[in-house]
């Protein structure tokens, strides 16, 4: 199993890494911006966390003789997430601390320039501010960075896994009876 769970999630995990090489250039020269950026990101957890399912069928038909229970796929699939999540978590603290420092405070002056134009109060606006400033705190910590970072991404490999889990649970072919010959 630990064979299926290292490929599968380093493949992954790679996958992520590979579309955040990719794109990271494309925001910092402002080809893409925040507001495509959610869709763009969670796309690509869905790409990267199909190998999930791959992953599972893999140890089902190698592993497990073509039988697996929902809770042996579970197990398998969670495993691949982690591993997956790790590399996530890991491609973004080095991106983040070392490339894009000042992320947060982009990504704040775009939201709060997003609420101005519709038409928010300053009140909303002031309460927004309080709200980024408190969380820019929290995010200047690499734990905490790093906690969020794995929320963002855990949720999707979870869901991933438990219908990856259920469609590929299939009940192992009962041996076929031994004839023994006089």
């Amino acid at each position: 199993m630990k064979k299926i769970v290292l490929r599968y999630g380093l493949i992954s995990g790679g996958v992520l890494a590979l579309i955040g090489a990719i794109t990271f250039p494309l925001y910092r020269n402002g080809t893409l911006d925040f507001d495509n950026s959610a869709v763009l990101g969670y796309a690509s957890m869905v790409l990267a966390f199909l190998w999930v399912f791959f992953g599972i069928r893999a140890y089902r038909d190698t592993v497990a003789a073509g039988g697996i229970g929902f809770g042996k796929a579970f197990q398998v699939g969670i495993l691949i997430t982690l591993i997956t999540c790790a590399i996530y978590v890991i491609s973004w603290e080095i991106i983040y601390y070392n490339f894009f420092p000042d992320f947060l405070d982009q990504y704040s002056a775009h939201s709060l320039a997003k609420m101005q134009a519709s038409g928010a109060s300053a009140a909303e606006i002031e309460q927004a501010t309080t709200k980024m400033a408190d969380f820019a705190k929290l995010y200047a910590n690499p734990f905490w960075n790093s906690a969020i970072t794995f929320l963002e991404i855990f949720p999707v490999g979870l869901i991933i896994t438990l219908v990856s889990a259920a469609i590929l649970r299939r009940k192992s072919s009962p041996t076929p009876p031994r004839t023994v010959t006089a």
